[in-house]
C-alpha cells in the first residue's frame, strides 16, 4: 500500500547533500514503513542549515516531494501561502495518482485550502491529523478554520484527547515518540533514580514565552534560597529568538541554568535520564507535547500545564504535577512541592509511568493506524 502525507514539515539539505527533514515527523514516518510499502511526503523544503535536531529517511522506499516554503504568522507570509496554493495543489494532485490514501496534517497554512480541496474534490481513501488542541475555547484564526472544517467532513480525523461527544469518525490518537528499545532502557532508568539532596530540571521545545520558558525562569529566580540550593542544573534544550533575553533572566540568579540549543534526539535523551524533574508551563496551542512522554519514559515527574489533552494522561500528585492556572508564582508553588517531595512518593509515581508511556510508542501507533484503515 502506499501514502501521502502532506505536510507543513521543514526540509534541509545538510553541506554533504543528504536530506533531512524535522526529527519527529521523519521519525514517525520512518516507523511508518512497518504499515506501508512506499510514502510519498510532499512537505517543505528550505534553503538554510538544517538544525541539529533534524533527522533523515532511513529508506528509499520514503520520497520527499518538495513543495514551495511557506506559512507565517504576518499578513503577507499568508498572502503568499494563499499565492503558492495552485502550485501545491498541482503537486498534490499529481501524487495523488500514485497512492492509495493519504495523510493531511493539520493545524498548518496550506490546511486552510487543502481541507476543502481534499474534501471536496477527491475521492481516494483518507484521513486528516489535527496535532493542535482539539478543545481550545480561542484557536488561532487559521486552527479554527480548520478545525470547523474538520468537523464538517465525513473522513477520519485522528485527534489528541477524547472529548465529550466525541463524532465515530474523530478517532483519539496518541502521537508517537518511543521506540520498545527505548522502554526497555526507560525502565531501567527510571529503577535506579533515587531522589537525591539536590534535584536537576530540564525544558525541552522552542525557547519562547509561549513555551513557558520566561515562567520557568521567574519561578526558579523566585525561590528562596533554601529552596534554590536543592536545584542541581536546570537545563534547557531548544533555540528561539528570545535566547538573549532568556540567558539575561537566567543570569539574574545564583541557579545554575544550562542552555543547549537545539540537540540530536540522542542528546535530549541523555539530558532526560540525568534530571529528576521535566517543566512545560506552556500556553501554546498543541495537543499533547511528546516532549512530556519522553521525559517521564527516562524517569522525569512533569511538572506541566493543564492545557488540552495533556491532563488526560497526567493526573495532578499521581504521576506529575498540574498547573490548573498557568501562572510564575503556581509555577513556584509546583517546584517547592517538587523540592520537598518524601522520596517514596517519588519512588511510587515513578511507577506508574508506564501506562503512559507504552501509549507512546511506535508499535502502539501503527496498530491504530492498521484499525483505522482496517488493515
Amino acid at each position: 500500500m502506499k501514502l501521502a502525507i502532506i505536510s507543513h514539515t521543514e526540509h534541509y539539505t545538510t553541506d554533504t547533500g543528504v536530506l533531512v527533514g524535522w526529527g519527529a515527523t521523519v521519525n514517525e514516518i520512518n516507523h511508518l514503513l512497518e504499515v506501508f510499502d512506499t510514502i510519498y511526503h510532499i512537505a517543505m523544503h528550505y534553503d538554510t542549515p538544517a538544525p541539529l535536531s533534524a533527522l533523515p529517511y532511513v529508506s528509499d522506499k520514503i520520497v520527499f516531494v518538495p513543495v514551495p516554503a511557506t506559512g507565517g504568522r504576518t499578513i503577507g507570509s499568508k498572502l503568499h501561502t494563499l499565492f503558492k496554493a495552485p502550485t501545491v495543489v498541482k503537486t498534490l494532485s499529481r501524487v495523488l495518482k500514485e497512492v492509495d490514501c493519504f495523510q493531511l496534517r493539520t493545524p498548518t497554512g496550506i490546511g486552510v485550502y487543502l481541507v476543502p480541496y481534499l474534501s471536496w474534490f477527491v475521492k481516494k481513501p483518507g484521513w486528516y491529523k489535527y496535532a493542535g488542541n482539539w478543545n481550545e475555547k480561542h484557536p488561532p484564526l487559521g486552527y479554527a478554520l480548520q478545525r470547523w472544517m474538520l468537523k464538517l467532513q465525513g473522513r477520519k480525523v485522528t485527534i489528541n484527547g477524547k472529548w465529550p461527544h466525541q463524532p465515530n469518525n474523530h478517532m483519539s490518537f496518541e502521537n508517537p515518540c518511543l521506540t520498545m528499545d527505548d522502554i526497555t532502557i526507560g525502565k531501567k532508568i527510571r529503577a535506579q533514580k533515587t531522589y537525591a539532596d539536590s534535584l536537576n530540571f530540564c525544558f525541552v521545545g522552542r525557547l519562547e514565552k509561549e513555551k513557558g520558558v520566561e515562567r520557568i525562569l521567574n519561578a526558579f529566580n523566585g525561590l528562596s534560597k533554601a529552596d534554590s540550593l536543592r536545584v542541581g542544573t536546570v537545563h534547557l534544550v531548544g533555540e528561539g529568538v528570545d535566547m538573549p533575553y532568556f540567558k539575561a533572566l537566567a543570569a539574574q540568579s545564583s541557579i545554575n541554568y544550562l542552555f543547549h540549543g537545539a540537540l540530536p534526539r540522542a542528546d535530549v535523551f541523555e539530558i532526560y535520564k540525568a534530571c529528576e524533574v521535566f517543566v512545560l508551563p506552556t500556553t501554546a496551542s498543541e495537543g499533547f507535547p511528546k516532549v512530556i512522554a519522553e521525559a517521564m519514559n527516562f524517569g522525569c515527574l512533569p511538572i506541566v500545564s493543564e492545557l488540552s489533552a495533556i491532563g488526560h494522561y497526567i493526573k495532578n500528585e499521581e504521576n506529575g504535577f498540574l498547573l490548573d492556572t498557568v501562572t510564575t508564582e503556581h509555577l513556584i508553588e509546583k517546584l517547592q512541592r517538587v523540592l520537598h517531595l518524601r522520596p517514596p512518593i517519588y519512588k511510587k509515581m515513578l511507577g506508574t509511568f508506564d501506562a503512559v508511556v507504552l501509549k507512546f510508542t511506535y508499535t502502539y501507533y501503527n496498530e491504530h493506524i492498521k484499525k483505522l484503515l482496517s488493515l
